[in-house]
């Protein structure tokens, strides 16, 4: 073998050593990307899971809340709805009563009241309170019948208070007092009147 040849043979081994060398380089930096890609796709992967399911949990979440607040919407409307209707029948209640209270009708029911009233109470001298109109009209004498029947005595108060009609009758030492005017009957029925709309248009038991 010539010394050319020699070189020759030494140069093309080093050449195919450096190639290999270079092709393991070359593969290992493309499996090496490989495997970064696949990871890299791996966690996006599961970035992309995690950010759905956390949108789903958010999306639950606020129709949970939104369910919530229009249940409480609804709740608050049907109880304003009640609260209208009770306000409303109060109205016409308290018309008709101002009608009433207009009529002979009423004068015979006060007188009937006054004397209910002295039963229950059960005293011998008793304090009748009414308004400045019905204190025009009941006088002394319209209660002579029921203060004999009862052997009570009956004073008319020289106060007058700004109610409908009824009376307030009391001792005269103010210990006991029935407070019968048409204001507070109204107003003890509001809870029945409640009641019976809840009972008749929402179909609720009391």
């Amino acid at each position: 073998m010539s010394v050319k040849t020699g070189v020759s043979a030494i140069a093309n081994e080093v050449i195919g050593d450096v190639q290999k060398e270079a092709e393991a380089i070359i593969l290992a930096a493309e499996n090496q990307a490989k495997e970064t890609l696949r990871v890299a796709k791996e966690h996006a992967n599961q970035t992309y899971h995690a950010m759905i399911d956390e949108a789903k949990e958010k999306a639950e979440a606020e129709k949970r809340k939104i369910g919530s607040i229009a249940e409480v919407e609804i709740r608050n409307r049907l109880l304003q709805t009640k609260e209208d209707l009770v306000h409303l029948a109060f109205e016409k209640a308290l018309i008709k009563l101002k009608n009433f209270v207009n009529t002979e009708e009423y004068q015979t029911y006060l007188l009937k009241l006054i004397e209910e009233i002295a039963k229950e109470m059960d005293q011998t001298v008793l304090v009748i309170e009414v308004n400045a109109k019905d204190k025009g009209w009941l006088k002394p004498d319209m209660l002579k019948h029921a203060s004999k029947k009862l052997n009570i005595e009956f004073k008319i108060s020289k106060q007058t208070q700004d109610y409908i009609g009824g009376c307030r009758i009391q001792t005269e030492d103010s210990k006991m007092v029935y407070d019968a005017t048409l204001d507070n009957r109204l107003e003890e029925l509001k809870p029945e009147l409640r009641a019976e709309i809840a009972k008749k248009l929402f179909g609720e038991v009391p």
